[in-house]
């Protein structure tokens, strides 16, 4: 099951009086008559404060009343879902698009057993110009560069991208090919443009017909258009639309109108920090593992590496999350949420000396194994209140540091200057995938921590 569509017609909060729910589920029915009429995310929990379905809406009011209607109850798509809602909850999207996509995230993340599709690692793709070539080239992917590249999206739809990059190249004249041209080879000129460049969609830089910096100038124009300067174009092509229905060219005015469609939705994209896909930008494991193990001093490759970030709900309430990768690689079994206890108001350095006083607790309680890295997102404060927190155990500590964002210095105990690494290191890259995982699953997700079974709620104690 998956809720790839909104119903058609509006259910108002009166409509579920006159639904058939049970009482098992009716506090959940009565809940959802304060949900606003926004577009977002709805999650379907069980008894036991499990998020058991997850769905999108452009209308969550409306969306997750439907229901609880007698309809939902004996419609067998729905029928085995409902009998087990015991309660709901929501995030709200600034749009229908935000909506779709966080839908998605959550999905891959929580696993719901009643979402049967997007729990797979298939993504939202990307428009990408390249950046290191002489003369840049457009594409559609869904596994977009790691470096050389500037990316817009993520997009919704695969279909409408791929048609707006036909018109946009139409317009803008860029290449698509994957050819490496070099503007100093001589030997460029003699080759054959495709047939792109015959009827005007290319300005055939294969051939050298256009110069490097001519060529870059329509690069520029075309991200400027995608960044937000499309208004004169677009008031340009509906002029051009009237006029060519007025001459009676039907086939160019309705050519027209759906390039205008197509070039309209490109604004219904994700954006790149929010809508983060983590599946997309791989970091090679082994090679980040190797080279752990080179710059930190260790004996072998780090089999286990968990982080921890801090997030504040509504500026008052805070909590934290664990993610743990084994062998370079997110292992979600091992991922935690934790409600901090013993802080008052907000103080990370606190909140970070609670969360490492919990974590290494609970490992010495279960005679579990200490993680061979253990990475705090923040400076050389949030690390001398982790060393802190395990000093008070009196527990020989992992290997463990802290990262800075801003300029991903990586603060070690006992050193005064942080390392500085290259930004392209496979080491530093696969940190800021741990830091960037623990902030995203602490930011992103703090509505789950309403069901109890989704916090990790161990005591403080030795």
């Amino acid at each position: 099951m998956n809720d790839s569509s909104d119903a058609n017609s509006e259910t108002t909060p009166a409509d579920t009086d006159r639904s058939v729910t049970s009482r098992d589920c009716a506090a959940a029915a009565r809940k959802v008559r304060d949900f606003p009429q926004t577009a977002g995310v709805y999650l379907m929990k069980d008894i036991a404060g499990r998020v058991i379905y997850i769905g999108k809406a452009k209308n969550l009011r409306s969306r997750a009343a439907s229901y609880f209607l007698k309809a939902a109850e004996v419609d067998r798509r729905t029928a085995d879902l409902v009998r087990e809602i015991r309660d709901i909850d929501y995030l709200e999207a600034d749009s229908e698009v935000d909506a779709l996509l966080l839908e998605s995230r959550l999905i891959k993340d929580v696993q719901p057993r009643f979402n049967s599709l997007l729990k797979d690692d298939k993504t939202f793709p990307y428009l990408q110009i390249t950046t290191h070539e002489d003369f840049p080239r457009i594409e559609f992917t869904r596994s977009p560069a790691s470096k050389g590249v500037k990316l817009y999206g993520p997009f919704p739809s695969a279909g409408s991208l791929r048609g707006a990059i036909v018109v946009l190249q139409r317009i803008f004249k860029f290449r698509t090919c994957s050819l490496d041209i070099d503007k100093d080879d001589p030997q460029w000129r003699w080759f054959r443009p495709c047939l792109l460049a015959s009827i005007g969609q290319c300005t055939a830089p294969c051939n050298l017909r256009i110069t490097k910096e001519d060529y870059r100038k329509d690069i520029h124009r075309l991200k400027t258009f995608l960044e937000g300067g499309k208004k004169r174009l677009l008031e340009d092509m509906r002029t051009e639309m009237m006029s060519a229905s007025q001459g009676l060219e039907y086939e160019k005015a309705a050519r027209l109108r759906d390039e205008i469609k197509l070039l309209e939705r490109l604004h219904e994209r994700g954006d790149l920090e929010e809508h983060v896909q983590p599946e997309v930008f791989l970091v090679d494991p082994k090679k980040g593992l190797a080279g752990l193990e080179k710059v930190l001093g260790l004996s072998g490759p780090p089999r286990v590496i968990e982080g921890v970030d801090i997030a504040h709900l509504a500026g008052n309430e805070t909590v934290a999350s664990l993610v743990q990768f084994i062998d370079g690689l997110p292992f979600k079994p091992g991922y935690k949420r934790y409600r901090i206890k013993t802080v008052q108001g907000i103080d990370d350095f606190k909140s970070i000396h609670e969360v490492v006083l919990r974590r290494f607790s609970r490992l010495l309680r279960e005679g579990a194994s200490f993680p061979d890295v253990f990475l705090i997102d923040g400076g050389k404060g949030q690390l001398s209140a982790a060393m802190d927190a395990l000093n008070s155990l009196g527990v020989e500590p992992p290997c463990i540091l802290s990262i800075a964002k801003r300029e991903e210095e990586i603060f070690l105990p006992g050193k005064s200057e942080p390392l500085r690494l290259s930004r392209d290191a496979y080491s530093l890259r696969l940190l800021e995938y741990v830091r960037d995982e623990s902030h995203r699953f602490a930011q992103h997700y703090h509505h789950l921590l309403r069901g109890k079974r989704t916090l990790e709620d161990d005591t403080l104690g030795s």
